[in-house]
């Protein structure tokens, strides 16, 4: 990416919600203004993963002549909502297209802010059909090759082996992200043999109540316990949500 991106050049664009007489003009900003804005509640974010965002058709700032992107205030509370499905309900990015695309609010607070009750993370266990390479895994998520291949080792992964290369897909991706920001704390993939052992029993619970309905020819009710076995994991996931918080309360007092 170009150095003049990194920039905090800011214009003023014209706001389309007003009237032509006496419009009111508002900030647009460049990406590195904007990914310094953001990098407080997002410590992890950065120009590339923006960038990244933009390539998967969640976010599209303007262009001006000379190729700056510019981001407007709807575009950083976009790009706000976007992070924050993704760190606090764990949802892919093809589930958040979905949400937003359905009409999801373009706000999501923060846990613990509004005084409500949280909600429930949206489960998808439709496979998503798309595949990335060791390589493109790499790029996007920045992990280290060698954590990605002990993943594989201890199980936490499997990938699609295909012509002497490693497909995985979206979820496993972002199971690498995950994994690579718990890496920077020195967990490794060795560590994680809690995770994948708690993960096999609860999807074969899952599995038991809803076995003869998924095993079923009949596809109407075929497609009703996949619903049924989406709505079960968003439960599961929002109850082991909440009994990790009740314990680590207890640690952290």
């Amino acid at each position: 990416m170009a150095t003049s991106e990194r920039q905090d050049l800011s214009v003023e664009l014209p706001d389309p919600g007003a009237p032509d007489q006496g419009r009111r003009p508002h900030k647009a900003v460049t990406i590195g203004a904007v990914c310094k804005a953001l990098e407080q509640e997002f410590p992890d974010i950065s120009i590339s993963k923006i960038r990244y965002l933009e390539d998967q058709k969640l976010v599209s700032p303007r262009r001006t002549p000379g190729g700056y992107r510019l981001y407007t205030a709807e575009d950083v509370q976009r790009l706000k909502t976007i992070l924050r499905l993704q760190r606090d309900e764990f949802l892919p990015l093809r589930v958040i297209r979905q949400e937003l695309a359905s009409g999801r609010s373009e706000h999501v607070s923060t846990p613990g802010t509004d005084g409500g009750t949280p909600r429930r993370a949206a489960v998808a266990v439709r496979a998503s059909g798309a595949m990335y390479s060791t390589d493109d895994v790499v790029e996007q998520t920045g992990a280290d090759p060698k954590l990605i291949s002990e993943l594989v080792e201890f199980g936490v992964i499997k990938g699609d082996a295909r012509g002497g290369k490693r497909y995985f897909d979206e979820t496993e991706r972002e199971i690498v992200r995950a994994v690579s920001e718990l890496a920077r704390y020195g967990v490794g993939g060795r560590n994680l043999r809690v995770f994948r052992s708690s993960a096999d029993r609860e999807a074969q619970l899952l599995q038991s109540i809803l076995a003869p309905a998924l095993r079923s020819r009949n596809p109407e009710r075929r497609k009703q316990a996949i619903d049924a076995l989406e709505n079960l994991a968003s439960v599961t996931t929002h109850l082991k949500h909440l009994l990790l918080i009740r314990d680590l309360r207890k640690i952290a007092t």
